[in-house]
């Protein structure tokens, strides 16, 4: 929804998630990637961007004094809401539970977006479902938006940490740890070159932490 009004965090049982509520400080740290995002809005107002983190008045507030609009959207809650009682990743190949899942989510005009922050969340969607997001969001996106998308960097940890992300400033993210989950895959720099073949270009920027940050451009 614009304006932020987004789905909001709780506890949902049986999906490999450490609980609802934070485990931990908020992490801060610097973003390249966030900071190639924001330069990729440069000198430009009056656009609409997409936020996978919920509705955060971090994030709302530093989208909207920019001059932009947002729109909201907790996609991590809401797969764990309907795909979260019994395996978390058979369920998405569920076709019923999947119909559901789209009928409720990205319900978006083609070409929509500005850009696009969707955080970890592809780290969490099975083969199926990551794929028809990653092309609906192609849809979505302008040509020549940008998306910003993070991934774990550890290769033999199978279970990670997700995050509640939010924007300190254009080139630093506060990470507010809300649990921990299972990962679908890990995905090397081959794999989401293929994964994003559709769109322009991938570019990876280097972290010193457990978390790689992709720029997707469309």
């Amino acid at each position: 929804m614009l304006g932020g009004q987004g789905r909001h965090p709780g506890s949902v049982s049986g999906v490999g998630i450490a609980g609802s509520h934070p485990k931990g400080p908020p992490i801060t740290r610097p973003s390249n990637g966030l900071e190639q995002f924001f330069f990729s809005l440069r000198d430009r107002v009056g656009l609409t961007l997409l936020d996978f983190a919920g509705a955060s008045q971090a994030n709302i507030s530093f989208i909207t004094n920019l001059g932009h609009r947002l729109a909201s959207e907790d996609y991590v809650r809401s797969l764990e809401l309907n795909f979260g009682e019994g395996d978390f990743y058979a369920n998405q190949a569920d076709p019923e539970r999947l119909a559901k899942f789209q009928s409720e989510n990205l319900n978006f005009a083609e070409g929509h977006f500005d850009g696009a922050l969707v955080w970890d969340a592809f780290q969490f969607l099975g083969p199926e479902l990551l794929q028809d997001t990653v092309d609906q969001l192609h849809a979505l996106l302008r040509p020549g938006a940008c998306m910003l998308a993070l991934f774990s960097a550890e290769e033999k940890n199978e279970i990670v940490t997700t995050y509640h992300y939010r924007i300190a400033d254009a080139k630093t993210l506060s990470l507010l740890p809300r649990g921990q989950r299972k990962r679908a895959q890990f995905f090397n720099n081959r794999a989401l070159e293929k994964l994003f073949g559709k769109y322009q270009n991938v570019k990876f920027f280097l972290t010193r932490d457990s978390l790689r940050e992709v720029i997707i451009k469309r």
